[in-house]
């Protein structure tokens, strides 16, 4: 059923004349007879009494006005949402992160939702070994991860530099230093992730280079209980700087410069490689740009 000719059909129903109803739409009586007669031939029911002045409806007519007022109605919200989203007035953003890489986006969603206060955000923790794929198949907008995915499908667009740091509690001995060597951290107790990551084994690496015991008595399952201890005077870690920025600068955390940790990491924002981004994606991916 063509939305025009119902269109047409509401107009003659309203002004009871095929000719004004074809003055109002700029169209032909012709043309506006060959719409009627066209849609009562898809139905196959007569919408109109011939002969009758004014035009009067028939019993089909009656019944088709009230699911075509609906109709255009919807199609008219459909218009609206649509102006809406590229609005961002409604909407929905849906991201992929594992525990770390959320930090790296915390101020840029929040930016985002005091702007567009009205779109879903949406924020699935995942390993991030399957966000690349999770995007692929359209379950995820975008992702954020530490790696540069293989795929050309995907592109990977920078948003963050960060590095490993070693955090003490604030009555900690080392608390007192800016910097130490290694060496010197054979006797700590350190609160370690249990997850295992390339990191994790780079840390374990560079200790047992430099010849120095690495003591994780404690092994917790995210970053957030590791911070916790630390808070508590029950050891140290080496973690993400970017998950312990706030408590550093709000001095619940001492920061330590570790020599011989020298461990960059890069936080991607991946997407699909020449697909449009949804409205709300592309806005985050603007204010992320603008950071």
């Amino acid at each position: 059923m063509d939305l025009g000719e119902l269109q047409v059909f509401l107009m003659v129903a309203k002004e009871g004349s095929f000719s004004r109803a074809g003055e109002r739409l700029y169209r032909t009586q012709p043309a506006i007879s060959l719409a009627i007669r066209k849609l009562e031939d898809s139905l196959g029911q007569p919408l109109f009494v011939r002969g009758a002045r004014p035009v009067r409806l028939t019993d089909a007519g009656t019944l088709l006005k009230d699911y075509a007022e609906r109709l255009i109605n919807l199609r008219d919200e459909v218009k609206k949402g649509l102006t809406e989203l590229e609005g961002l007035k409604r909407g929905e953003l849906s991201l992929g992160v594992n525990e770390s890489s959320i930090h790296a986006l915390l101020p840029a969603l929040g930016k985002f939702r005091e702007k567009h206060p009205g779109v879903q955000v949406r924020v699935h923790r995942m390993f991030s070994r399957d966000i690349p794929h999770e995007v692929l198949n359209y379950r995820l907008d975008m992702g954020a991860i530490s790696f540069v995915p293989r795929d050309e499908q995907l592109q990977a667009t920078e948003i963050l530099k960060d590095e490993l740091t070693l955090v003490v509690p604030p009555k900690h001995a080392l608390a007192k230093k800016r910097e130490v060597d290694v060496a010197e951290l054979g006797g700590e107790n350190f609160i370690a992730h249990i997850v295992e990551s390339p990191f994790r084994r780079r840390v374990i690496e560079l200790f047992a280079r430099n010849r120095t015991a690495l003591n994780m008595p404690i092994e917790m399952p995210t970053i957030e209980s590791i911070k916790r201890f630390v808070q508590m005077g029950m050891g140290v870690a080496i973690v993400p700087r970017m998950c312990v920025q706030w408590e550093i600068e709000h001095g619940w955390m001492k920061e330590v410069k570790v020599r011989q940790l020298n461990m960059p990491r890069h936080v991607y924002l991946v997407s699909r490689r020449g697909a449009r981004l949804p409205h709300a994606a592309a806005e985050l991916m603007r204010i992320l740009r603008e950071e």
